[in-house]
């Protein structure tokens, strides 16, 4: 595709500056976004019969909203059919990065705080915002990296290798695969997690909540000339 096409058809996606980095390096190639639930009276499962296997939140069992309680003490759900939460992204699908961006010194040209080493420097950080825009902000003319989604799956954030981590743009201070080693490397993932998601939702969407999540894996694809 040509670069027009790719913008024509590209959907897009939030990265912060680290993560533009590792995608750039080669580092990322899969990404994680929270299945959010719909209602505060509901949660997630997968459910299982002749159409396949997939998640659906469904309604919680709460006393009061039932048609009454089972012998064994459980009660029954009040009727309400269940959702499908659907993928952020589909396999196939085109997406574009938004990035920390500026304007250049020429007309129509932009720069990438990515690009700039010194911009996460103490002393540059606060001059920084005078010159670079926030990501949700970029115009899509500005988009320089694009991606392709080569698969979608859903599973619980916890669910994650050393491989898996890494994946994500994670780097390891160890080259030594023990338990001591992951624990650390899964922590830097945990902290780079709930530094996307708000205080007020980290109960419900945060590491240690463990919820469901879309694994998007990607590929860097590039213009035709």
């Amino acid at each position: 595709m040509t670069r027009e096409e790719l913008l024509q058809n590209a959907k897009p996606i939030l990265f912060n500056t680290d993560m533009v980095r590792a995608i750039l390096d080669g580092r990322k190639t899969v990404t994680r976004r929270v299945v959010k639930l719909k209602y505060d009276n509901t949660h997630h499962e997968i459910k299982t019969d002749k159409y396949g296997t997939r998640l659906i939140e469904i309604q919680d069992d709460v006393e009061g909203e039932t048609f009454g309680s089972r012998e064994d003490g459980t009660t029954w759900r009040k009727i309400r059919p269940y959702i499908e939460p659907k993928a952020y992204y589909n396999k196939g699908d085109i997406l574009y990065v938004r990035e920390t961006w500026g304007e250049g010194y020429e007309e129509g040209t932009y720069i990438y705080k990515a690009d700039d080493k010194l911009a996460n420097l103490p002393e540059f950080k606060e001059s920084s915002k005078l010159i670079y825009h926030p990501s949700i902000h970029m115009p899509k003319e500005a988009a320089r990296v694009f991606l392709k989604v080569t698969n979608v799956r859903v599973e619980r954030l916890q669910c994650m290798s050393w491989n898996d981590i890494c994946n994500e743009g994670i780097i390891s201070d160890s080259n030594v695969r023990d338990i001591f080693s992951f624990r650390m490397l899964q922590n830097k993932f945990k902290n780079l997690w709930n530094s996307t998601i708000k205080k007020s939702d980290l109960y419900r969407y945060g590491w240690d909540a463990n919820p469901w999540v879309w694994v998007i894996e990607l590929e860097v694809i590039q213009a035709d000339e």
